[in-house]
C-alpha cells in the first residue's frame, strides 16, 4: 500500500514533466528538456519519499533521518551529474553537498512549519 502511495506522489509529477522535457527535446530546446527532466527526476524521488512521513509509528525523528538518507543517495547524485554546478575537484562535490543540506533544512523548517500550522 504505501509503495503504490509512493509511486503515485512522484510518479505523476515524473510522467507529466517527462512529458514537458520530450516536448522541449523535439523542438530543439536541447538545454531545457535536460533541465526539466532533471527536475522530474528531483520531484519522483521527493515525492515518492515523502511517504515516510506516514509511517505512524515511527518518530519524526526517524522519518526525517530515513527521508535525509533516500535524499542523500537519490537527490545529491542527481545534483552531481546534472550539469548544473561547475564541478572540477572533490571541494565543489562537497560545496554541492553543503548547499544540499541547507536546502534541505529550510525546506523540512518550513514545512514542518507549515503543517503545524494547518494542523490546528
Amino acid at each position: 500500500m504505501l509503495i503504490m502511495k509512493a509511486l503515485l506522489r512522484g510518479g505523476i509529477p515524473f510522467i507529466i514533466m517527462s512529458g514537458i522535457a520530450l516536448l522541449l527535446y523535439f523542438q530543439g530546446k536541447y538545454s531545457d528538456a535536460k533541465g526539466t527532466f532533471v527536475v522530474s527526476l528531483i520531484a519522483f524521488f521527493v515525492g515518492a519519499a515523502s511517504i515516510i512521513y506516514n509511517i505512524e509509528h515511527w518518530s519524526l525523528t526517524k522519518q526525517s533521518a530515513v527521508h535525509f538518507v533516500i535524499m542523500l543517495i537519490t537527490i545529491y547524485p542527481i545534483l552531481l551529474l546534472s550539469g548544473w554546478f561547475t564541478i572540477t575537484s572533490v571541494f565543489d562535490a562537497f560545496k554541492i553537498f553543503i548547499l544540499f543540506v541547507f536546502v534541505g533544512i529550510i525546506l523540512w523548517s518550513v514545512l514542518f512549519t507549515l503543517a503545524i500550522i494547518f494542523s490546528w
